[in-house]
């Protein structure tokens, strides 16, 4: 009996010990599982504290944190930048990369234009690209290869669009490579280098949140661009030369029926890799104001808020002010509002006065200038001016003086000129006269011989 409960009593142990193992084992696993929560709060915690660096500005509107690496709100028509975050920083930009690619296309193609599917434009892809199928042979438009490209985000459409736009201008993809950077740099962009028209990852192709809004900003001179991306859904129908294709736009702030939907918004491109994260570029209008925001390298979730609360912000913070009726400058004589600009892009609590005017004459000596507006060194808006009498006359001794350095330089450049064609008289005569007594002897010679 006595033997029947010690083994009774050791398999009690033997239990209450083993569930004791298992609970504190569990224990355990939820504390690794919580570590690894805490971690990816931290994470994010991280990010959204990084330094904003227009916050750092005296007097400025305190912008939001924000979950991205990098974000710009950027005003169209004046380049002012109201939110800055680590904007020069270079990132994958993912497939916001197409925005660039349209641009390009909208300048140097037509609409009708054909695009016709090479083995090039498909054999790149890999399971899991973003695609709608078009197939080597296929032939379209360059207007619905575009609404492919920028709607489905299809890769093998980008790459199509900048393959037969450069062979239509008599040149190859390549060619259509180098005008994307040439652009980028035109309209400022320094910090970006793309060697493909659809973002798919390269390490030697990355952009900065900059160069991106300004990509955006000037897309807001293309109409045609704004009516694709605000297209919910496109067919390309079945043709001889294609099969039917239909797709959806996915940038949820375009679409009414998303809950990120956002009343403003006009256009913009969405772009995700696992290298770049997500990434987006949005274009918004209220009616009076048009902005560009770039979030990059941006965390899973984040990238519509983050878009969201930035525009909020800049619409809420900043009030378009006309420069007419504000400047009191005796050196300008009337704002010439019909050749652009003419507005600032003035934030909450600081006036007009409070801003820097820097007043730069045209070299045509016509009269006119252009006002550079800044805020504590912040670019903010720009007018065209008539300068006044005042000015002109001011300044005239300085224009004389310029005018007679001018004819300063004209004269000597005429001096050496005469200078030079005297010179080259000369050498032309030294070479007559040579070629003369050369000829004289080469006939006594001549004589010479003949007598023997």
């Amino acid at each position: 009996m006595k033997r029947i409960f010690s083994v009774v009593l050791l398999m009690i142990f033997l239990f209450v010990s083993g569930t004791q193992d298992v609970s504190a084992t569990e224990v355990e696993e939820q504390k690794e599982e919580k570590s690894e929560e805490e971690k990816w709060q931290e994470r994010l915690d991280a990010i959204y504290s990084m330094p904003v660096q227009s916050n750092e500005i005296a007097g400025w509107p305190q912008g939001p944190g924000t979950y991205d690496d990098a974000a710009i709100i950027m005003e169209a028509g004046t380049g002012a930048i109201l939110y800055a975050k680590n904007i020069d920083a270079q990132f994958y930009p993912a497939s916001i990369t197409k925005v660039l690619t349209a641009l390009v296309a909208l300048e140097n193609g037509k609409f009708e234009d054909p695009v016709v599917f090479s083995h090039d434009c498909v054999a790149f892809l890999q399971p899991g690209d973003s695609s709608v199928g078009l197939k080597e042979g296929d032939e379209i438009t360059l207007e619905q290869a575009l609404y492919a490209t920028l709607l489905a985000s299809a890769n093998e459409a980008a790459y199509a669009v900048g393959e037969n736009v450069g062979k239509n201008a008599g040149h190859d993809y390549n060619w259509f490579i180098d005008e994307m950077n040439a652009r980028c740099r035109e309209l400022g962009g320094e910090n970006s280098h793309f060697v493909n028209t659809n973002g798919l990852h390269d390490p030697d192709h990355f952009t900065c949140a900059r160069d991106m809004a300004l990509i955006g900003c000037e897309l807001f001179s293309h109409p045609e661009f704004f009516e694709i991306v605000q297209t919910h859904q496109y067919e390309i129908p079945a043709s001889d030369t294609c099969e039917q294709h239909v797709f959806q736009q996915k940038h949820k702030m375009l679409n009414p029926n998303s809950s990120q939907y956002y009343e403003y918004a006009v256009g913009g491109k969405t772009g995700f890799t696992s290298d770049a994260l997500n990434t987006l570029i949005t274009m918004a209008d209220n009616g009076e104001t048009q902005l560009v925001c770039v979030v990059l390298h941006s965390q899973s979730g984040y990238h519509y808020s983050d878009t969201r609360a930035l525009f909020d912000y800049a619409y809420q913070n900043f009030v378009r002010t006309p420069v007419a009726g504000n400047e009191t400058s005796e050196d300008v004589g009337e704002i010439l509002e019909e050749e652009g600009g003419g507005y600032v892009m003035l934030p909450k609590g600081v006036e007009f006065a409070d801003l820097e005017m820097e007043l730069v004459p045209d070299d045509a000596n016509d009269g006119k200038g252009t006002l550079n507006y800044t805020y504590q060194g912040n670019l903010v808006g720009t007018a065209r001016a008539k300068l006044s009498d005042q000015y002109i006359n001011a300044h005239k001794a300085k224009i004389h003086e310029l005018d007679a350095d001018a004819d300063v330089r004209n004269g000597q450049d005429r001096g050496m000129a005469e200078k030079a064609v005297l010179i080259g008289l000369c050498v032309v005569w030294v070479a007559m006269v040579i070629l003369f007594v050369r000829m004289i002897l080469q006939r006594k010679r001549q004589k010479k011989h003949r007598r023997h």
